[in-house]
């Protein structure tokens, strides 16, 4: 289902615990790391959508989590034609998502990544909000700075602050640690994407 652009409809998710950390999957065999995504079907609104794509990617169901927030519109990214099928190539353009903020209120031991035959994800992590950007697909990497900030403003700190923003730089560098200078997190770019959903 192609909008007249060329552009599949489509969910993005982020899950928040307790913390404010975010739930980070490894996509199965590679090396690039994202957030449950997945297209939305004829006749699903987004959020009916979401709950799907929740539960068949990372097996929570509706009752482990709450909505705290979405994107007010679409977010919007291409896909390089290598990782567009050929028999589609000239009709499809890209993903056009809605982002839902969740909140964890069931338990980690909830999860269950092999709910499916065809899994998503081989391993997750909870992850701190202001994700590195550089192990996500490059093509992707606009519409999770652009959700991760737009969605920000539904965090709060204990007294009911809002989270600060961080600047769209720092979001596509690694973490810093402020004892030793080295990388907290060092995982290797994304070099490729099997599925490009």
């Amino acid at each position: 289902m192609l909008d007249r652009e060329g552009f599949r409809p489509n969910v993005g998710i982020i899950l928040l615990n307790t913390r404010n950390e975010v739930w980070w999957g490894k996509r199965v065999r590679e090396h690039s790391w994202q957030f449950p995504q997945g297209g939305i079907k004829y006749g699903e609104t987004p959020e009916q959508a979401m709950y799907r794509e929740l539960e068949e990617e990372i097996g929570l169901k509706a009752e482990h989590v709450k909505i705290i927030g979405r994107t007010r519109d679409w977010l919007r990214y291409e896909v390089p034609d290598r990782f567009i099928k050929r028999e589609v190539r000239g009709h499809y353009r890209g993903q056009k998502q809605i982002w839902f903020l969740l909140r964890l209120v069931g338990r980690d031991s909830d999860v269950n990544l092999r709910l499916t035959d065809h899994p998503e994800f081989d391993a997750w992590r909870w992850h701190d909000y202001w994700v590195p950007l550089d192990v996500v697909i490059e093509f992707k990497r606009e519409v999770y700075q652009r959700a991760l900030q737009e969605l920000s403003r539904f965090l709060s700190r204990p007294g009911g602050q809002s989270a600060p923003r961080q600047n769209a730089r720092y979001l596509r560098h690694n973490h810093i640690s402020r004892h030793s200078g080295e990388s907290l997190e060092k995982q290797p770019a994304a070099h490729g994407n099997s599925k490009p959903e």
